[in-house]
């Protein structure tokens, strides 16, 4: 089955990675095991979710991603499997103080059912916090069994290359992942000067809302109604000069390739220098084969250019 490095670390992963923040929220635990269900059946193996997930819904409280996830992998046992969750936006352990970062692992773990977790994440980077008790506090977790492997989401590249060099100068464990918002509609917050620090210090990147909330799947066109909760994030990039020119140039590839415009949106994120495996969710098994068809997905480089072009 195709894997891939994560970074420095052992961690093998499927070049896509599920995403788990439907979970237990627009899909219900039956919808849930049957997404999970398909994408281990397509040689998956890594899925991402987050302690906070999905707080935002009325009458929920955070953690009902995780604690599907747990029944699922409780149930299925599966082998070969990375399983990753983030800690600082729940609404019981909100920031990264030491102690808020130990007690949001306990928490994740017995929601999760799992005695250690695979890639743990830092979601939202904490200021008033010196990166020096973020990332002692996380290599605690990790000498302890209950982290196996760290990483951070929604951090500046100052204060990820102070979190690198203090744990390479003391030892501690290291970041080995950046999870940035990246994709062809939204590429300026990494490129550059952030996209620079992972590759400097060897990480990979695992780019979330890959699809942009499901614009890039072609759905979102000018008239048409898509019934989902995300249809006013996703209809916002219509209004942008790049959203219609990045579906054009989609249709045309896709066309090309007799795919569907989610896998050659997925699969020029995976053509990207240090992306290892962007990040996407489906609430049915009917919407994974596009996305799973995004890892046999090999785009030229005209082809290339095209994407680059449209996006710029």
């Amino acid at each position: 089955m195709t894997r891939v490095p994560l970074g420095s670390s052992d961690l093998q992963v499927f070049p896509l990675s599920l995403g788990g923040n439907v979970f237990g929220w627009t899909a219900d635990e039956a919808a849930s095991f049957a997404v999970l269900d398909a994408y281990l059946a397509g040689g998956g193996n890594f899925v991402d979710t987050a302690d906070v997930y999905s707080a935002w819904a009325p009458g929920h409280t955070g953690g009902e991603s995780e604690g599907v996830l747990g029944a699922w992998l409780a149930s299925r046992k599966p082998a070969d499997f990375v399983v990753a969750t983030k800690v600082g936006a729940h609404p019981q352990f909100k920031g990264l103080k030491a102690e808020t970062i130990r007690a949001g692992a306990e928490a994740s773990l017995k929601r999760l059912g799992v005695e250690t977790i695979d890639l743990y994440y830092t979601h939202f980077d904490d200021e008033s916090v010196p990166v020096e008790e973020i990332v002692t506090a996380l290599d605690e977790l990790v000498r302890a069994g209950k982290v196996r492997q760290v990483a951070a989401s929604n951090i500046s590249p100052e204060r990820l290359r102070a979190s690198l060099e203090f744990a390479r100068r003391e030892g501690l464990a290291e970041y080995v992942a950046l999870q940035p918002h990246y994709n062809l509609v939204s590429r300026d917050t990494y490129e550059g000067e952030l996209a620079d620090v992972v590759a400097h210090f060897g990480l990979s990147a695992v780019p979330y809302y890959g699809l942009a909330a499901g614009f890039l799947t072609g759905k979102y066109r000018p008239g048409a109604t898509v019934d989902s909760v995300r249809a006013g994030g996703a209809g916002k990039y219509l209004e942008s000069e790049r959203g219609p020119k990045v579906l054009e140039a989609l249709d045309k590839v896709a066309a090309a390739h007799d795919a569907q415009v989610a896998s050659v949106a997925l699969a020029w994120l995976r053509a990207q220098p240090t992306v290892a495996a962007p990040i996407a969710s489906a609430r049915t098994p009917e919407q994974l084969p596009a996305l799973l068809a995004s890892v046999e997905l090999t785009l030229t480089e005209d082809e290339l250019s095209l994407l680059n072009e449209a996006s710029a």
